[in-house]
């Protein structure tokens, strides 16, 4: 499953955008009649704090419809418009009904960025907003009435408790689903769509970090005379089995994910491929010692690996794929339960007597 902050980001992004461009456009319009009201009642600074946030919105709305930077352009808008809101409730024209707009802070934060950093600036313009609303009224006010008070500071503190959440609610969803996808529902190892992210990754870091990377691709070999011989649930068993002997005997950095059908993939991380074909005899010779049974009898498994490595047989996984395909097709062809790595010349002379 991949929880990484950066998947889970890319995962909250699309609705995170469609939540800002509907704020915008609120706020160009509402900064465009509150601004009006607040000039007609000869309050102008306020006006032109409105007026320029409207502006400002209009100018983001335009920027963030092809953005590839969102979570920048999000704070770009939270702390003016947030700022503007502090600005309108510290003038002294302005009503007391203008402090309802700081229940829309912790609700704004938390749609736009998230749990962590949405509580986080909520609690901060909350703050900063209780401090101006004691500075501004004196104890005798009718507003300073306890029980008015209590009622903003409940209900304030409610809309930010459910604002966090459903926000923490949502992610747990969004990371359920995102382990259902990326999951293979027999042997609970990743799918091809769960390989391919963590390739991405660890592509980067090898490239950024100077590290090799490399890939096999296994096949449990004559697996359909398995399936024949000692049926259907003897097959998935066997499947079962041989998931369980790649997490028991790989990394925890590696990652080990089921390509579909008897074929599976592992992708070594920091691995070079004079180790990487070590590391997949190992593998191959473990799969044949392993003891597999069906009613007594005893079930024979082997399997067949090609290897390849990033940067020499490729730069993406479509490549590397097919390089480590191309040589598991000469395992088979040469008899198979064998590892056939690259050509000798990428090899340590030393792994080819």
């Amino acid at each position: 499953m991949d929880t990484h902050p950066d998947t889970l980001t890319q995962l909250a992004r699309p609705h995170r955008k469609a939540v800002l461009v509907a704020l915008l456009w609120i706020t160009i319009l509402a900064g465009i009649l509150f601004g009006v009201l607040n000039a007609s009642k000869g309050a102008l600074a306020l006006s032109v704090v409105e007026w320029s946030m409207s502006l400002y919105s209009a100018l983001l709305l335009l920027a963030v419809r092809q953005t590839h930077h969102l979570e920048r352009w999000i704070l770009a808008y939270i702390f003016p418009f947030f700022t503007a809101m502090m600005i309108a409730i510290a003038t002294p024209t302005a009503t007391v009904t203008v402090f309802g707009w700081v229940l829309l802070i912790p609700l704004v934060s938390h749609l736009l960025l998230g749990r962590r950093i949405g509580l986080g600036i909520s609690l901060f313009f909350i703050g900063v907003a209780l401090v101006i609303f004691l500075n501004r009224f004196d104890v005798s006010d009718a507003v300073m009435d306890p029980r008015s008070l209590a009622n903003m500071v409940i209900l304030t503190a409610c809309i930010t408790v459910f604002s966090h959440v459903y926000e923490v609610s949502r992610e747990r969803s969004e990371i359920e689903l995102l382990r259902m996808a990326q999951t293979d529902f027999l042997t609970g190892l990743p799918n091809r769509s769960r390989i391919k992210v963590f390739f991405e990754r660890e592509k980067s870091r090898a490239s950024r970090e100077q590290q090799p990377l490399s890939l096999l691709v296994m096949d449990l070999d004559y697996f359909k005379s398995v399936n024949d011989r000692f049926g259907h649930e003897a097959g998935d068993r066997a499947l079962v089995f041989f998931a369980d002997l790649l997490r028991q005997r790989l990394r925890a950095t590696d990652l080990a994910g089921r390509l579909g059908g008897e074929e599976f993939g592992v992708i070594l991380v920091n691995t070079s491929i004079n180790t990487a074909v070590q590391v997949a005899d190992d593998l191959r010779q473990a799969l044949e010692d392993a003891d597999l049974q069906q009613d007594g009898q005893p079930i024979p498994l082997s399997m067949s690996v090609g290897v390849a490595e990033l940067g020499v047989d490729g730069n993406n996984l479509q490549d590397l794929l097919a390089a480590a395909d191309q040589r598991l097709y000469e395992a088979k062809d040469n008899g198979r339960n064998q590892v056939v790595p690259a050509p000798v010349s990428c090899l340590d002379p030393s792994l080819t007597h």
